[in-house]
């Protein structure tokens, strides 16, 4: 169900509503009022465009209370927003302590409204939230790759791992987390419209509020690796369903260095279509 509901004192009739909803969901009325069309209701996304839409917060669907929205009147300037995305870094040194969790489940919460494809909403956060946890599944990642090395997948490019297990093993040097005192790994299923893309959108909505919080991350590509290929019986030790594509790892916490500036890049390339 639904849970379509008008507050017709608040309503003003403009339709807005209507002319936003993607799949035609809703209709206007004989009285003027918003109304869900006869038998498209199944077609709805749950995206909730007509809630966060109506000028005076009289709609509400699938049961949400638009007074309880977040308002959209105080939005970062675009200088703000060019400083965070230009001043990203990945952080390779951490302070040894745990996020405290309360920012940590604000964080989590908030990256919640990241897009996915068709609005499936199946991105699934696989996190480790403590330093003591953290370094048990660190160790068994490195298990893992020993695995992999003795049984012959830690071959081409992924020799790689043999050195970082001999630095593990000899000096405690942890190359795959650089000794992150947490991780995070988005996966979604593989049935679902776009399960790679939606992994990657939603670590980096992640990554930049993570920013905004003090917090340093790291785009994780060596677990990823490890994750499928040298040590493929990971995702399952991490209890991420078989189901799952593993989109990408990210490790984060407090870093315990500190970037006074923003590097220099050269603009990308781009090419403008002209027909």
């Amino acid at each position: 169900m639904l849970e379509f509901s008008i507050d017709q004192e608040r309503c003003v009739q403009c339709g807005e509503c209507a002319s936003v909803c993607p799949m035609r969901v809703i209709a206007m009325a004989d009285d003027g009022f918003p109304v869900i069309a006869q038998g498209r209701d199944e077609l709805c996304l749950r995206c909730q465009h007509c809630l966060a839409v109506c000028p005076t917060a009289a709609l509400s669907i699938l049961g949400k209370d638009p007074d309880k929205s977040v308002p959209l009147d105080n939005l970062p300037s675009d200088a703000q927003m060019e400083q965070l995305i230009r001043g990203r870094r990945s952080v390779r040194s951490y302070k040894k302590e745990a996020v405290d969790p309360e920012v940590l489940e604000r964080l989590l919460d908030v990256v919640s409204s990241a897009p996915t494809g068709k609005n499936n909403l199946q991105t699934r956060f696989t996190v480790v939230d403590d330093p003591a946890m953290m370094d048990r599944m660190r160790a068994a990642f490195m298990e893992g790759v020993r695995k992999g090395v003795a049984e012959g997948r830690a071959t081409g490019p992924s020799s790689v791992f043999e050195d970082f297990l001999k630095l593990w093993d000899e000096r405690g040097i942890d190359i795959i987390f650089r000794g992150a005192p947490h991780m995070i790994v988005a996966s979604s299923p593989k049935q679902s419209p776009t399960p790679q893309a939606d992994c990657l959108i939603s670590l980096s909505y992640f990554e930049l509020f993570a920013n905004s919080l003090g917090l340093g991350t790291l785009w994780d590509g060596f677990a990823v690796w490890a994750m499928t290929t040298v040590a493929p019986e990971l995702p399952a030790v991490l209890g991420i369903p078989e189901d799952h594509v593993v989109g990408y790892v990210m490790t984060f916490g407090t870093p315990d260095v500190t970037f006074r500036r923003a590097v220099q890049r050269d603009p990308l390339p781009v090419h403008r279509v002209s027909l």
